[in-house]
């Protein structure tokens, strides 16, 4: 069971930022939501708090947010490191996503 995150971010807009509604009224609006979506909108919401000394050990991802992220590497022509820099993930992460889904 995976948390309604639609839902959480919805609420926490109205309640903590009425006047941001409209900015993320795209990411509200949307049907289906992966990873990569709940990661940006917390970094928007959130900009100086996002990820800063926490660990990023716990952090998971599905296979759709996975092959974005792969397909953003091809796009960009960004190497292992850059990616790994860039998403703030290991280099070996980004190596195992490769191998297990060929890409």
């Amino acid at each position: 069971m995976q948390a309604d995150y639609k839902k959480i971010y919805t609420d926490l807009i109205l309640e903590k930022y009425p006047f941001k509604q409209i900015e993320y009224q795209s990411f509200l609006n949307k049907k289906k939501w992966n990873c990569l979506d709940v990661i940006q909108l917390n970094n928007m919401l959130f900009p100086n708090k996002a990820f800063e000394n926490s660990s990023q050990k716990h952090k998971s991802y599905d296979k759709e947010s996975i092959l974005e992220i792969l397909r953003y590497q091809k796009e960009k022509e960004l190497n292992n490191s850059q990616l790994a820099k860039y998403f703030k993930l290991s280099r070996n992460t980004i190596a195992l996503w490769k191998k297990k889904y060929w890409i």
